[in-house]
């Protein structure tokens, strides 16, 4: 659903603005998604962050949590990670922790 739903921000394209945008919201007992906010967001990117919450908001049901035969809510944090394919310039925002060692 993700992959095929997020769009790349025009302006943070053009930019080179990558980074991974923290999503939390709550699995209703219906499986509906609830409550989706920004955990942690791109420097630099409010685009990313508005796309992030886009797409969580609209996303189709869940399976529900179930805790001893009950269903319940769950709160879920979800990493969207938006990176450019091919381009130099393009650089993560939070670069020196990105860099794998």
């Amino acid at each position: 659903y993700l992959s095929q739903n997020i769009k790349y921000p025009e302006a943070e394209q053009k930019a080179g603005v990558t980074g991974t945008v923290y999503i939390t919201f709550v699995v209703e007992k219906d499986g509906s998604v609830s409550g989706a906010k920004v955990l942690r967001g791109v420097a630099g990117g409010p685009g990313l962050d508005a796309e992030a919450l886009r797409v969580i908001s609209g996303m189709p049901k869940w399976i529900p949590g179930t805790q001893n035969g009950q269903l319940v809510r769950v709160a879920f944090n979800l990493p969207i990670r938006f990176m450019l394919q091919n381009t130099p310039q393009a650089k993560p925002s939070n670069y020196s922790n990105s860099i794998s060692k």
